[in-house]
């Protein structure tokens, strides 16, 4: 800076610029997740040509590509989840097996970076009309859980914000069932979350157009990412039976979150790959979401 430049007088534009500046709001609190059915070990899928050990490095590959902070993963037994944690660029999780809350059957996972979220609390719920205790509920054909977390953004301008992340798988064929834990989700987000703002990702196992769904999108507590993006990238639904050339505008796996949320951008990645023919590494596609 030039000496002119130093002693030019301090004029009141200058001052009153500078009182704007100091009041603007800080930087909003940016938050990338996303949802994520990987297909259950199945040896039945060897036989078809998609077995796990094949998918595995996709799926990991497309998610560190990605790098969401945080995603609801389902369907994944235990042997998977350390495949998981092994090809994962810095993620732990949380989560139990819903047949006994440790390590057997299919965890809901939530995998979340470490180095960009600190895990405040968690636990798990099982959907049935005894929560704590895991059995098959109302009309279910399947045990079904649900993950919940507390976490804090670490570092920058988000340094200490919190918010609670809910994933859970549905079940495929209880009517009764997906109603009542429709229910009982929307009950424990505002048990447990109280008036941190929510995500909430999963295989719901019905589409936009089921009552199940309008339960959570009229609550009051959440809204549907796809409704709200401002940036919308989702030419397919999100289940694909692992049929490439399927086309539907079904979504049974939806991310909701608090209105307090922006949605910046959405998408469904129907990402492919090869090896005897063109493949899919899940019979579902994930959803990724960018938040404010």
């Amino acid at each position: 800076m030039s000496f002119y430049a130093r002693s030019l007088p301090f004029k009141p534009f200058t001052l009153l610029l500078l009182m704007v500046l100091s009041f603007q709001p800080t930087h909003a609190q940016q938050l990338y997740v996303a949802s994520y059915n990987i297909r259950y070990l199945n040896p039945d899928d060897s036989v078809s040509g998609d077995p796990w050990w094949r998918r595995c490095p996709v799926v990991c590959g497309q998610i560190n590509f990605e790098s969401p902070d945080i995603f609801g993963a389902q369907e994944v037994l235990y042997p998977q989840l350390l495949d998981m944690l092994e090809a994962l660029d810095g993620y732990n999780y949380i989560g139990v097996g819903r047949e006994d809350g440790k390590k057997k059957g299919e965890f809901a996972a939530v995998f979340f970076k470490t180095d960009r979220l600190e895990l405040v609390d968690h636990g798990h719920f099982w959907l049935n009309e005894t929560p704590d205790k895991p059995k098959l509920g109302w009309d279910a054909a399947c045990i079904r859980i649900c993950t919940w977390g507390r976490f804090k953004k670490k570092g920058g301008n988000d340094d200490g914000r919190e918010f609670c992340f809910f994933n859970l798988h549905m079940d495929h064929v209880g009517v009764v069932a997906r109603r009542e834990a429709a229910r009982l989700v929307v009950s424990k987000i505002k048990e447990l979350a109280k008036d941190s703002p929510v995500v909430l990702t999963g295989d719901f196992n019905v589409d936009q157009r089921n009552e199940i769904y309008q339960i959570f999108t009229s609550s009051g507590l959440l809204k549907d990412t796809y409704e709200c993006a401002r940036i919308r990238f989702a030419e397919n639904g999100t289940f694909n039976s692992f049929k490439g050339e399927r086309w539907t505008d079904s979504r049974i796996d939806h991310i909701f979150v608090s209105p307090s949320f922006k949605v910046e951008a959405y998408a469904t990645l129907t990402n492919s790959y090869w090896s005897d023919c063109r493949r899919l590494p899940s019979d579902h596609y994930p959803v990724f979401v960018k938040l404010e």
